[in-house]
């Protein structure tokens, strides 16, 4: 009878593990997108601008909250460089969907991290995104990128 409803409740736990995060596409091309957003974020925390503008592609844009779209690898890296003084102190990516169409592909979900500025004062953010990969020589490519951060409540 015990093992019947640790069972039960492992496949339960299962399904909404597996349910929480809907992938479709070449399994090499998923594995490819999640190791660029991993890196991506693990660029960002080390203050790698010029490695973090090289996941965009050269036509790629950017829409950043209450600003304009920025366009180009010039433009895109300026908008991410912190202030002077500021760090970015952790940064994590997690899609709830990966679908690939072809040479393009879309995924959406959250973002969180924290960040701490020249003051010291660290702060706290997350976020919901939108983001459409390009493939180009072998490799993804971010083409258009759209967040916006969610308030606290």
């Amino acid at each position: 009878m015990h093992l019947k409803i640790k069972s039960t409740l492992l496949l339960l736990f299962l399904g909404i593990t597996f349910y929480a995060q809907e992938y479709s596409g070449r399994g090499e091309d998923i594995n490819k997108i999640l190791t660029n957003i991993d890196n991506f974020s693990k660029a960002y925390v080390n203050a790698e601008y010029d490695e973090l503008t090289l996941f965009y592609s050269t036509d790629g844009k950017i829409f950043p909250t209450g600003a304009d779209i920025i366009v180009g690898h010039k433009a895109i890296k300026k908008q991410w460089i912190l202030p002077k003084g500021s760090k970015m102190l952790s940064h994590k990516v997690k899609p709830e969907e990966i679908k690939i169409i072809d040479d393009y592909a879309y995924d959406y979900g959250y973002y969180q991290g924290s960040s701490r500025n020249k003051k010291g004062i660290v702060f706290t953010f997350k976020g919901k995104y939108v983001i459409v990969w390009k493939k180009t020589d072998n490799d993804w490519k971010i083409y258009l990128d759209i967040w916006k951060r969610i308030d606290d409540k």
